[in-house]
């Protein structure tokens, strides 16, 4: 009988520390739940009227990224540096009129089709379908309303280590020249972990082009630093598509290799670039071919370094390509957020995404997206420090 009560103490004392552990673990979920936050606040109005909101989204471990439900832009990402200082790395405006009236595309979800469809025209299934031009002689990012000129819904996310909210937009038929109810989702995820997920999703009723993508304009110094020229790029890929002067691609795959867009290992953006002088812009703004193709699952495109700050970021994603844009039109004449004036290279884009024209070249993977298809596409920006 001694033996069983002891055994039984064991049991009591085993019990009460399992409590215990589980109390703990319930009490430390419940602070991160509390640290990782979502919070929502109004950012003014339409011309039309329409409210506008803005997301601020809170991890576990103090990083914020705030989404405005225009253009599903991402309008502020603070992210701390090597001694743990937060700074905001991403360019934008402080109010809702300059996104409206004079925005280059900072922080937007780009499409029906990102990047350029040559002349504005293409054929589908034996009909030919046409576009705004607003690019030169092409057109660009969804035409003169696209997606980044748009009031999306949105609401908070259920996020298991974070914090994210979700956004929706009925792309009708006709819209910017384009067949087919196209239903698009967006769910911007800030993790614990300090990473920027994105994922995205879509589905038509009528066979239509799709490539979806997110235009930040990133400067990991900080926005208000200068240049991004001495940021130190690697990009996974040993190929790239060649355009002619309009920034259409050719169809050819090139190899990267004795070029300046050689970015196989870590190189300055600005080691190179004026070899580049005489391509439209006088910079870089080139699709790159990574070697995996469309992945299930995201997969390393691109690491970038700042020195000065030790931010390092790196891009996964599902896509097959990725556009380098190094901010080559900016000229001086905007005002961004907290009165800093954006200057040419004040920032670079890493924009995943099918390759453009693709309506146009067999031999690029395809855009085109059919009922009872769906599209998805998931890109992280991780972000961490030396």
């Amino acid at each position: 009988m001694r033996k069983a009560v002891v055994s039984l103490g064991w049991i009591g004392l085993l019990l009460s520390g399992m409590c215990v552990a589980l109390a703990a673990e319930a009490t430390a979920q419940r602070e991160t739940k509390e640290k990782a936050s979502v919070k929502k606040e109004a950012f003014g109005k339409t011309a039309d009227g329409i409210a506008v909101d803005q997301y601020i989204l809170t991890n576990a471990a103090g990083m914020t990224a705030k989404i405005i439900t225009y253009g599903a832009i991402l309008t502020e990402l603070d992210v701390p540096d090597r001694s743990g200082t937060l700074g905001d790395v991403v360019l934008g405006f402080d109010n809702l009129k300059d996104y409206l009236e004079r925005n280059p595309h900072f922080g937007s979800t780009v499409g029906r089709v990102a990047n350029r469809i040559a002349k504005g025209k293409f054929t589908l299934d034996g009909k030919e379908y046409t576009l705004a031009i607003n690019n030169g002689p092409n057109s660009l990012h969804g035409g003169l309303k696209g997606f980044d000129k748009v009031v999306w819904k949105a609401e908070p996310k259920p996020a298991p280590t974070g914090a994210a909210v979700e956004l929706s937009y009925l792309s009708k038929d006709g819209e910017e020249g384009y067949p087919g109810n196209l239903s698009v989702t967006v769910v911007y995820t800030l993790t614990d972990d300090n990473a920027l997920r994105i994922d995205y999703t879509a589905k038509t009723d009528k066979a239509t082009p799709v490539n979806l993508t997110n235009h930040t304009y990133f400067n990991l110094d900080g926005a208000k630093s200068g240049d991004i020229l001495d940021h130190e790029l690697m990009i996974v890929a040993d190929k790239y598509t060649p355009t002619d002067n309009t920034l259409i691609p050719t169809g050819e795959i090139k190899t990267v290799k004795d070029t300046p867009l050689d970015f196989t290992q870590p190189r300055r953006i600005g080691a190179r670039i004026d070899q580049l002088k005489d391509y439209p812009g006088g910079g870089y703004d080139h699709n790159f071919v990574l070697g995996s193709g469309v992945t299930d699952e995201p997969k390393l495109a691109v690491r970038v370094r700042a020195p000065k700050t030790g931010r390092i970021m790196e891009m996964y994603t599902t896509e097959p390509g990725v556009q380098l844009y190094t901010g080559n039109f900016l000229d001086g004449k905007l005002t961004g957020r907290g009165g800093v004036v954006y200057k040419k290279h004040a920032g670079f884009c890493l924009e995943a995404q099918h390759f453009p024209d693709a309506v146009h070249h067999d031999n690029f993977p395809s855009i085109i997206l059919k009922p009872g298809e769906t599209y998805r596409q998931t890109t992280i920006y991780k972000f961490s420090a030396k």
